[in-house]
C-alpha cells in the first residue's frame, strides 16, 4: 500500500531528495511519494528520544492465576452410578475401588414413568452403570435405559452397563413356533439408548452375547464359589456336584472339574410348563456326600426345593 502525506511546501525534504527511486506526483498542491524500496529506520537528528534499556526485556511475561473448582476432589475420568434395583452392591463395588457412587436423581411419577438426572457432571468420563433387571423386571430394565440415555446426552466418553443378572436371557431362542426372541429385543435396546459395552455374570446361555452389537463382558462366579469351598476345607472325595436337569451337565462337569474332578450327579426331570417341573429320577451316588447344586438362574427355587428334599431322602449332605 503506497505511503501518502500532504505539505506545504513545495521543495522535498533532505531524506526524501537522497532517496533512490522517487516518483512524485501533483495533485491539487499534494505530493505523494511512492517508494520502491524502505530505507533502514535511523535517526535523523541525532539520539533516539527514548534511553535504551540493554538488560531488560520489552516484554514481560504475564503469569495467569490458575483457576480451581473446590467441586472437584479427584481428576479420575471414572464415574460409578447405581439404579435403584441393588444399591447396597453397586456401593459395595464402589467401595472395593475407593471411589464413590456418583449423585443421581431417579424417581417416578403418579403413573409410574420413571425420571432421572445425573446431578454431577460425566462430560469425557467413562460411565459405569450398575443396575440388575432382577423383578420388577420391566420397570429396572426401563430405568437402566433411561440411565444410559440421560448419560448419553451428557457427553459421557463410554458408558458400560453393568447387569449382573440379565433379564430376558432364557427367551434366547425359539423352543416353540411364533415365540419371540426377547434377549435380542432388549440387547437391540441397550445397544440403540447408547451404551458402548455391556458386562453380564453367568448369562442363561452364552451364545446370547452374540445379540449384541457391542463388546460384552461375561464373568463367572464359580470363582467366588471355589474360594468359598476351599475355605471349608472339604475333601473332593466327600464332593458331589449335582446337574438340576440334563441342560446343565456341561456347567455341571466343568464346575467339578476345578473341584479335583468332583463325581457328578444328574436330576432327571420332566417339564409340564412354565417353573412347573417333575423330578423323575437321580443319577448318581450322592449316599453320604456333600452336594453342590448348580443351575444357571434361580427364579422360584421350586425345583430346587423338591429335587433337595429328593437329595436329602438319600442322606445327602447339601
Amino acid at each position: 500500500m503506497p505511503l501518502s502525506y500532504s505539505t506545504a511546501a513545495a521543495a522535498p525534504s533532505p531524506l526524501a531528495a537522497r532517496s533512490r527511486g522517487l516518483l512524485r506526483s501533483s495533485r491539487s498542491g499534494s505530493v505523494v511519494v511512492r517508494c520502491k524500496k524502505i530505507d533502514q529506520l535511523r535517526a535523523v537528528n541525532g539520539a533516539p528520544p527514548y534511553a535504551p534499556m540493554p538488560n531488560r526485556s520489552l516484554l514481560t511475561p504475564v503469569t495467569l492465576p490458575i483457576i480451581q473448582d473446590a467441586n472437584i476432589k479427584n481428576d479420575t475420568r471414572l464415574r460409578i452410578f447405581s439404579g435403584t434395583a441393588n444399591p447396597s452392591l453397586s456401593q459395595e463395588i464402589a467401595s472395593y475401588l475407593g471411589l464413590e457412587l456418583g449423585k443421581i436423581n431417579i424417581k417416578r411419577f403418579a403413573d409410574g414413568e420413571i425420571y432421572v438426572q445425573l446431578q454431577e457432571s460425566v462430560r469425557g468420563c467413562d460411565v459405569f452403570l450398575v443396575q440388575p433387571t432382577c423383578p420388577p423386571a420391566n420397570e429396572n430394565l426401563m430405568e437402566l435405559l433411561i440411565m444410559v440415555d440421560a448419560c448419553r446426552r451428557a457427553s459421557a466418553k463410554n458408558i458400560t452397563a453393568v447387569i449382573p443378572y440379565f433379564g430376558y436371557a432364557r427367551a434366547d431362542r425359539k423352543s416353540q413356533g411364533r415365540e419371540s426372541i426377547a434377549a435380542k429385543l432388549v440387547a437391540n435396546m441397550i445397544t440403540e439408548a447408547g451404551a458402548n459395552r455391556v458386562l453380564i455374570c453367568d448369562l442363561h446361555s452364552s451364545q446370547a452375547m452374540g445379540y449384541f452389537d457391542i463388546p460384552v463382558d461375561h464373568v463367572y462366579g464359580q470363582p467366588v464359589i471355589l474360594d468359598y469351598l476351599a475355605s471349608k476345607t472339604i475333601c473332593s472325595n466327600d464332593l458331589v456336584v449335582v446337574s438340576p436337569d440334563v441342560g446343565g451337565v456341561a456347567r455341571a462337569r466343568a464346575f467339578a472339574k476345578k473341584l479335583s474332578d468332583a463325581p457328578l450327579a444328574i436330576v432327571d426331570k420332566r417339564r409340564h410348563g412354565h417353573n412347573v417341573a417333575e423330578v423323575m429320577n437321580l443319577i448318581g451316588d450322592v449316599r453320604g456326600k456333600v452336594a453342590v447344586m448348580m443351575d444357571d438362574m434361580i427364579d422360584t427355587a421350586g425345583k430346587f426345593s423338591f429335587e433337595l428334599f429328593c437329595i436329602h431322602a438319600r442322606q445327602v449332605r447339601v
